[in-house]
């Protein structure tokens, strides 16, 4: 049948009908009247024989196509009945369409081919010439929407033409109904007073009642607007149900009512903080609810103060500019303290790690965590590439005493190792492409975690313990408080005091940002267990070359923004020199916010920290890296320094756009 189809096939018609009649003008005017009346007659013939056959071609394309198509089937006048058109894949030039096809388009068959741009501009068959079936796009005419179906024949003519064949079907109706039940789709938020327990510390009864009707009444007159349900759960939880169409106004708003409920303060001048999480196109309610717990909970984990909107598959973030305030409870520490000891004693082998080119902080939480272990008589290793860390003075230390012979092992090792009974302890990050050894996440299924950064979309999850506190200065802190509540002062060596002490110092700058009344607590407690502050500034101390090398790297930049310094280096440097630079760049009168990045083979490093009103971490989180407000990084993939760079700057302007 393809051989039949391929002769069908001709070339439009009109320039040989133009040419021949002008040679019968061009005879009429040399006065050759029989001639002329001679070609008028076989012009006329030829004509007359071209919409015979024309006719007898179209019926036999008709009957070709519904004999091809067993989708459709054929009216009583053996034609589609939806719209359709014959076209060639190459150029897109019409060969056939049906009058249904005509009335729709206003395409008119003629002496003259048509391309089917001319008849539906816009409109691509790439998808078709790609082996598809169906348009993945919708074609909207005349205020009507059809889905565009098509096949694709190999006429066996000379040249194998390629053909397609293209099905109209009308679902405007259909689409109507789709749209209304995606826009109406419910939206489950929970709506959670992120310091309600600061905010009536020490108040009498009446005057909570008046904060509660203050803090109600915002809440309220931002809902009102969106038409749905609210209800109260609980003092300081709020459910709020609304409809997907509203949801684009909410964020393009920017969840206004984040920054409205800061105008309600304490009489202790305390302003209150909100976070809302939001769950969005779950196959029910109980799932709806779920997603909106997941946003509510990430919301609280990355410090609170924002609205987090979680779907079947991603979470998107608005707000939490602001920093962070120390909102935590000790009663957290305590029951995380008790779970970890007991699950420590369950297991049969203790795996502790930290992330790649470990810092003094992921090795001091590291150490900690091996107190805990050893006091519950428990085989611990730590997982670390002893080649390529941050630590090294600190680990030439630890290795020297007789109680961590042995401990440091490889993630390699660390897989032959593992069994059943083995349980993970990740410190000082909750992403997983940021560990160690990935592949040693993945094999132990009892994971615990314990971190200060803000978490990022893809945490490490499940865990068996979790104790991520944003609020926290470093994972050190962390840990040390665990040691307060699940060993004694003695159980403690000085070596493991020192390293969580320097792991403090390291993340809070010495004390000088990212530190609340809990760090010095910490502080005081790691001293008397025999930590020294001046070996711990040993520790941090650069040698000369490195030095030098510092103060290259500040020389190198630039100010953006008036307040932004940013140093991009064409040429490799260590994440050592990268961060003490970013430090040291924030010791410049006017800088709030500073950027150090460089190439490192086949990828781009940043080290960004803040003390002003940029949050680093919300600037970095685009470009796939993480961290807190005060102290952030990232990596960049086959990039170059310069399209990094770019980059940046465009998350930058966003950042301060919002």
């Amino acid at each position: 049948m393809n051989r039949k189809l391929g002769r069908l096939l001709r070339p439009g018609m009109g320039i040989y009908f133009f040419v021949m009649a002008a040679f019968c003008v061009a005879a009429l005017l040399e006065e050759q009247y029989w001639l002329a009346a001679m070609e008028t007659s076989v012009t006329l013939l030829v004509f007359m024989l071209y919409i015979l056959n024309r006719n007898r071609r179209d019926r036999q394309i008709q009957q070709y196509i519904q004999t091809a198509s067993n989708t459709l089937e054929a009216t009583s006048q053996g034609e589609s009945p939806l719209p359709a058109v014959l076209i060639r894949l190459g150029d897109g030039g019409i060969i056939w369409a049906n009058h249904r096809f005509s009335e729709l388009t206003g395409y008119a068959d003629s002496m003259m081919e048509q391309q089917l741009e001319e008849v539906l501009p816009g409109f691509s068959t790439e998808w078709l010439a790609s082996g598809k079936t169906e348009c993945p796009t919708d074609a909207t005419l005349h205020n009507r929407r059809y889905r565009v179906y098509g096949t694709t024949i190999r006429a066996e003519d000379a040249i194998g033409t390629m053909l397609g064949v293209l099905y109209f079907s009308d679902l405007t109706e259909l689409y109507q109904i789709r749209d209304e039940y995606i826009r109406s789709r419910p939206v489950v938020s929970i709506i959670l007073i992120d310091n309600y327990e600061e905010l009536i510390k020490n108040l009498t009864e009446s005057a909570i009642s008046t904060l509660n009707a203050k803090l109600g009444d915002t809440i309220m007159a931002w809902t009102e607007s969106y038409n749905g349900l609210l209800r109260k759960l609980e003092r300081n939880r709020y459910l709020f149900i609304f409809e997907k169409r509203d949801l684009l106004r909410a964020t393009e708003d920017k969840f206004s009512l984040l920054e409205n409920i800061h105008e309600i303060t304490s009489p202790s001048g305390l302003p209150a903080s909100i976070s809302i999480g939001l769950g969005v196109d779950g196959a029910n309610f109980d799932e709806g609810y779920n997603f909106a717990a997941l946003s509510i909970e990430m919301a609280l984990s990355r410090g609170g103060d924002q609205a987090v909107i979680k779907d079947r598959f991603n979470f998107s973030f608005y707000g939490g500019r602001n920093r962070e305030a120390d909102y935590r409870s000790k009663v957290r520490s305590r029951v995380t303290a008790n779970s970890l000891m007991e699950l420590i004693g369950q297991s049969g082998h203790v795996f502790i790690m930290g992330h790649r080119n470990a810092d003094l902080d992921a090795v001091g939480a590291a150490v900690g965590i091996a107190c805990l272990c050893r006091k519950k008589g428990k085989k611990a290793n730590i997982v670390i590439d002893m080649e390529v860390n941050a630590s090294k003075k600190l680990l030439e230390e630890i290795l020297a005493e007789p109680q961590y012979e042995g401990i440091f092992i490889s993630g390699q090792d660390a897989l032959l190792m593992a069994d059943n009974r083995s349980i993970l302890i990740v410190v000082d990050t909750n992403r997983p492409d940021q560990v160690e050894c990935k592949s040693l996440l993945e094999a132990i299924s009892k994971v615990c975690v314990v971190d200060h950064h803000r978490r990022a979309a893809d945490y490490i999850n499940p865990v068996v313990v979790n104790l991520h506190e944003p609020y926290a200065s470093s994972a050190s802190e962390l840990v040390t408080e665990i040691l307060l509540y699940a060993v004694e002062k003695k159980d403690v060596l000085p070596i493991e005091a020192k390293s969580l002490l320097a792991g403090i110092c390291l993340d809070t700058k010495f004390f000088n940002v990212r530190t609340g009344e809990r760090t010095f607590e910490a502080a005081a407690a790691l001293r008397r267990m025999g930590a020294d502050t001046t070996e711990v500034k040993m520790l941090l101390q650069s040698d000369f070359q490195d030095t030098m090398a510092k103060y290259q790297i500040i020389r190198s930049a630039k100010l953006y923004r008036q307040e932004i310094a940013v140093a991009a280096l064409n040429t490799s440097t260590t994440r050592v020199l990268a961060a003490q630079a970013a430090d040291e760049l924030l010791n410049i009168s006017g800088i709030t916010a500073s950027f150090v990045m460089y190439p490192d083979n086949d990828q781009v490093i940043i080290s960004a920290r803040s003390i002003g009103s940029a949050n680093v971490q919300m600037i970095l989180e685009p470009l796939g890296g993480g961290g807190n407000t005060a102290t952030a990084g990232a990596q960049m993939k086959n990039i170059s320094v310069k399209d990094a760079l770019d980059r940046l700057v465009e998350s930058i302007d966003k950042f301060y756009e919002q």
